[in-house]
C-alpha cells in the first residue's frame, strides 16, 4: 500500500512510523527543514521537504492508494490544497483531525489572530503569545513591549520577531512540549496577564497552558479552530490495517 501523508504534527509523525512498520510505503510531506528534522527517518518512509501548490501535490499523489492530511488543525489553507490535489489525482483522502479541547470558564474567544489582537487592544499587562511567529504581524497594534512570543528556536522565528519589533529580552525561543509547571514558571517570570493560544488539543499542549493560566490567574485568549471534519488517528490506522497486505 502506497500512502502519501502530509504531516508536521506529532500524530502525523507517529502514524507514519506505525504504517511503515506495518509494511506500507509511506511518503511524508513536510513544509520545512525543521519539520523534516522532527519527522526523523525510518525504513519504509521517504520524506519530501518543501511547500507545494496543488498541481505539484497531485503529481506526487499519482498512483498512491491513499492520501492522509495530518496537518495542524489550523492549517486550513494547506488542508484545502491537499483536498484539491487528491481530487485532481483521483486518490482517496482522509483528514486526521485531533479532538478539540474543552475551553476553561472565563476564556476569551477570538475568530483569528487579528480578533485576538482586538481583544487585547484596550487592556494592560504583558502577553504571552503561543500562536507562532507567523501570527506576529496581527499583534502589531498591541505594542511590542507587551508581547512575549514563544517561538521555535530557528532563524526564521527570530527574524519574524525582529521584524515585528519585539525586544530581544522578550523573545522566548523554545521547543516543546511544555509542561504545566514550565508554563506556570514563564507566566510568573515575565508577569504575564494574558496568554494567547490556539486550541492545539492534547498534542499541542493546550491543557498544560490552560492549567498554568488558571493557577496564575492569567486570562486565556483562545483563537477558535477553523470549521473542519475528520477522523482520529486510531480510525485511520484501522482503515489502513485492513488494506496493507
Amino acid at each position: 500500500m502506497r500512502i502519501v501523508l502530509f504531516s508536521g504534527t506529532t500524530e502525523g509523525r507517529r502514524l507514519s512510523h506505525t504504517l511503515a512498520g506495518l509494511g506500507a510505503d509511506v511518503t511524508v510531506c513536510v513544509a520545512t527543514e525543521y519539520g523534516a528534522e522532527e519527522q526523523g527517518t525510518s525504513p519504509g518512509i521517504t520524506v519530501h521537504t518543501g511547500r507545494m501548490e496543488p498541481p505539484a501535490m497531485a503529481e506526487l499523489l499519482r498512483g498512491a492508494d491513499l492520501c492522509i492530511d495530518a496537518t495542524h488543525p489550523y492549517a486550513a489553507a494547506a488542508t484545502a490544497n491537499i483536498r484539491q490535489a487528491a481530487s485532481l489525482a483521483k486518490v482517496p483522502c482522509k483528514r486526521l483531525l485531533r479532538p478539540a479541547s474543552p475551553l476553561p470558564a472565563g476564556s476569551l474567544i477570538a475568530p483569528d489572530a487579528a480578533g485576538a489582537a482586538a481583544v487585547l487592544q484596550n487592556t494592560t499587562g504583558n502577553v504571552l503569545l503561543t500562536t507562532g511567529a507567523k501570527e506576529l504581524p496581527a499583534f502589531a497594534g498591541v505594542g511590542a513591549e507587551r508581547l512575549y512570543p514563544r517561538v521555535l528556536p530557528v532563524a526564521a522565528s527570530l527574524q519574524a520577531c525582529e521584524a515585528a519589533g519585539i525586544p530581544h529580552r522578550n523573545i522566548l525561543a523554545m521547543q516543546g512540549p511544555f509542561s504545566a509547571e514550565l508554563n506556570l514558571a514563564l507566566l510568573h517570570q515575565f508577569s504575564i496577564r494574558y496568554l494567547v493560544t490556539k486550541d492545539g488539543g492534547a498534542q499541542g499542549g493546550f491543557a498544560e497552558k490552560a492549567e498554568a493560566a488558571q493557577k496564575a490567574g492569567v486570562t486565556l485568549v483562545v483563537i477558535r479552530r477553523p470549521a473542519d471534519t475528520g477522523e482520529t488517528e486510531d480510525e485511520i490506522l484501522a482503515y489502513c490495517k485492513g488494506r496493507i497486505p
